[in-house]
């Protein structure tokens, strides 16, 4: 393809060389390259079952060791609500015949969601009585204050700032949870609890108020001192995006259009922390802090996990640097690297190499049809085998033998990570070194009413670590709480 020099002013200005552009841009021709899989990581073959001696061991690892070093936990944090209210809106801004069941239901049982108090007192300060509005099945005046900027505007909040559990005196929303769960397994030794959320840049105030608000409280309640920060997505991490037939798309001032490439571009986020041991986490994979002491031991149980294997390797990496390493020293490292570390084709002449890369402990939950990635073993195009998380859109479902391993996968993957990405030496990784760029997405998506097509970045835990020495963990099914939709919020 070539650039007009119209087309090459306007990505100059965008901050962008064509050649950048042109990089990016071939993607919608060729799409990205599918995902071999060779099989589905399984129990014994690429994911680690812990029994209870090993268990114990890894807590007194972390509950020891972990104070010794920088926490930080991570959580992507800007993505819009938007979708969890998909259903309701459809009712909101479509005419229908009949109410839909999921209605309903929604509004049959509206007491038991975590907001009711709160949009009853709105409705009430303007007027309405939300029961007797129920009765009247006045439900699109109701949903419009629930989601609209003429009351809460849940609609247009990101996630955190959501009501997601209600308590006797409180309810708390999803950036509150994450603070008391850093509370109970990220504190340092100096009690204090790191978190870095990455925000919208359009939301982050809303974030600093809540923050400012909340923290006396939970400081107070934990005896801890949290020290917050927050970052946006970096404009230069954009896509272009493109007109259905792979021609650059101009918006109507004939302006080139560039979108957020999906959250795979906050490696450059977590690129710039600095820690020991780095916990990431969804925004909306909570649990009620009353159920939550199976999740606290797990989450300490992968970091001591993590902390274990991380000095071995830092102990193999030094000695392999002095080149004085016996025969049986040698073996003893090659062992732990493909035993341990899954790490496969691993031999004395790329061995430093293999180890000395950043490192992720990933929980893995028994798959019960969640949507989303699993823990698959797969062949790159220069004939390595790895253990990656592999997102179902990266597979060629149509391929009868791809979609086989796809079905006989066991495990799902809830984002669920402890890392690290410290050097032996004490140096920090250059994470977009560890990239596989061919693993990114090609959408469809509209655009002032035009369809056009966009491209995300590889995403986080799948291309954009995909270079990472990995290892799979199964944990407790019950640690998984996503909410996904509105209904998932019910009762909580």
């Amino acid at each position: 393809m070539v650039f007009s020099p119209d087309e090459v002013r306007l990505i100059k200005q965008s901050g962008r060389s064509p050649e950048q552009v042109l990089k990016q841009f071939h993607y919608f021709s060729t799409g990205f390259p599918y995902i071999k899989l060779l099989r589905p990581a399984k129990i014994t073959d690429g994911i680690l079952s812990l029994n209870n001696d090993e268990i114990e061991v890894f807590l007194e690892k972390y509950a020891s060791d972990g104070k010794r070093h920088s926490i930080v936990k991570f959580v992507p944090a800007s993505g819009a609500a938007t979708r969890m209210f998909k259903d309701l809106y459809r009712y909101l801004l479509e005419d229908f015949d009949e109410v839909p069941p999921t209605i309903e239901s929604f509004f049959a049982s509206i007491q038991n969601y975590p907001f009711f108090e709160k949009l009853e007192e709105l409705l009430q300060r303007n007027g309405y009585i939300l029961k007797e509005e129920i009765q009247k099945r006045n439900y699109k005046l109701i949903l419009e204050y629930l989601l609209t900027e003429k009351g809460l505007n849940f609609g247009n909040l990101p996630k955190a700032l959501l009501p997601f559990h209600r308590y006797p005196n409180q309810v708390r929303t999803a950036f509150e949870e994450h603070l008391v769960e850093a509370a109970y397994y990220a504190q340092q030794g100096d009690k204090r609890c790191q978190l870095h959320f990455t925000v919208s840049p359009q939301h982050l105030e809303n974030f600093k108020k809540l923050m400012n608000e909340v923290l006396p409280y939970y400081e107070k309640r934990y005896s801890v001192k949290y020290d917050i920060t927050f970052s946006v997505q970096d404009a230069g991490t954009d896509t272009i995006a493109a007109e259905m037939d792979n021609t650059l798309f101009h918006d109507g001032q004939g302006q080139l259009l560039f979108r957020p490439g999906g959250h795979g571009a906050l490696i450059y986020n977590l690129n710039k922390l600095q820690y020991d041991i780095v916990f990431i986490k969804n925004i909306d994979n909570l649990l009620n802090e009353n159920n939550i002491e199976l999740l606290v031991k797990t989450k300490k149980i992968l970091a001591g996990y993590l902390i274990y294997i991380k000095e071995k390797i830092d102990n193999y990496l030094q000695l392999l640097e002095k080149k004085e390493l016996k025969s049986q020293n040698l073996k003893e490292i090659l062992h732990f690297a493909e035993n341990v570390l899954n790490i496969k084709g691993i031999n004395e002449h790329n061995v430093f190499e293999k180890l000395n890369r950043p490192v992720r402990v990933c929980g893995m939950v028994k798959n019960e049809g969640e949507p989303g990635g699993g823990p698959f073993w797969v062949q790159s195009k220069n004939g390595d085998v790895s253990l990656q998380i592999v997102e179902s859109s990266q597979i060629d479902l149509k391929n009868e033998e791809q979609r086989k391993v796809f079905d006989d996968s066991t495990h799902f993957n809830p984002v669920d990570i402890v890392c690290s990405f410290k050097d032996f030496r004490g140096n920090y990784f250059s994470l977009p070194d560890f990239i596989d760029p061919e693993t990114g997405f090609i959408s469809i998506k509209s655009f002032e009413g035009k369809s056009i097509k966009t491209m995300e970045l590889p995403g986080l835990w799948n291309g954009s670590m995909a270079d990472w020495i990995t290892v799979f963990i199964e944990v407790p099914l019950a640690t998984f709480s996503p909410v996904k939709t509105i209904f998932d919020l019910f009762g909580k």
